[in-house]
């Protein structure tokens, strides 16, 4: 039992987190190594985007173990139902974080400097949700780290093609991260924690769709620009219905359909990685 608290701890039964956070990093490293990346690097960032994932999941559960009591979906989580102490969850995460640094070490060493970024966004997000009404535009920033370290470990410069790719990834995070905060809305108003989705307002829904526009119409510019094969456009269409059906999901706000919404987006990562391998 205790092996499992720490597995839900580090959310390693749900996976939908770990695929959000390794999509944009396989962008970033099929477009900065054109047809595949080596083997190593596929490896060491699988790898770093399990450990960070799981351990940005534990200081969250740390910062937020009074918040979660009082929140239906997570009152139940291993450190708010008392299941692991907070000295238990501490030592977990400096396992974790000890597991990243190995794996930064491996990679070319100007990526430490973006490793070392990527540890002090994960910090901080967990608290801007108490004095920063949008605290999605951190995660945005944070679950974009990736990127730029794929750029630096592959040895190519941080060009327009990858400030391209940050645009789209921030966009794509502000929007399915505001659907999953749409599920705990009742909840967060009555506690004062702030998210884009009290944030936005009645706007949520129109916002959330020109995120999503924007993000797929640059995708298209970018399969444009770089002469894409049908395949990527055919898959860029078919990607395109998953954003579509969000929108449908969310229509009635209702909190199990806004889980839903949120929990497909690995599809939309899944068809787009698979249309830059194809294109």
């Amino acid at each position: 039992m205790k092996w499992n608290a720490y597995l839900r701890l580090m959310r390693l039964n749900k996976p939908a987190g770990i695929l959000l956070l390794w999509f944009p990093t396989a962008w970033a490293l099929w477009l900065a190594n054109p047809g595949m990346p080596s083997l190593t690097l596929i490896i060491l960032f699988s790898l770093g985007t399990i450990i960070m994932r799981s351990a940005g999941c534990v200081i969250n559960d740390i910062a937020d173990r009074e918040i979660d009591k009082h929140v239906a979906r997570t009152k139940l989580r291993p450190i708010a139902c008392g299941e692991v102490t907070l000295k238990d969850a501490l030592v977990v995460f400096l396992v974790l974080i000890g597991s990243a640094l190995l794996i930064a070490l491996n990679l070319p060493f100007n990526c430490f400097y973006w490793a070392v970024g990527a540890l002090l966004i994960t910090l901080i997000y967990p608290l801007c949700k108490r004095f920063f009404k949008a605290p999605q535009l951190i995660l945005g920033i944070a679950f974009s780290m990736g990127i730029p370290m794929a750029y630096v470990a592959s040895a190519v410069a941080l060009n327009e093609e990858f400030i391209f790719l940050c645009v789209i990834n921030f966009c794509w995070i502000v929007a399915y991260d505001t659907m999953y905060a749409m599920t705990d809305k009742a909840d967060d108003l009555k506690i004062g924690v702030k998210y884009t989705a009290i944030y936005f307002a009645d706007y949520d829904r129109l916002i959330i769709g020109l995120l999503q526009f924007t993000l797929h119409a640059s995708w298209f510019y970018w399969g444009c620009i770089n002469h894409a094969t049908w395949l990527f456009f055919l898959l860029w269409f078919i990607s395109g219905l998953v954003l579509i059906f969000q929108q449908f999901l969310i229509r009635n706000y209702k909190p199990e359909d806004c889980y839903k919404a949120f929990n497909i987006s690995i599809y939309y990562g899944f068809l787009m990685w698979f249309a830059l391998i194809l294109a």
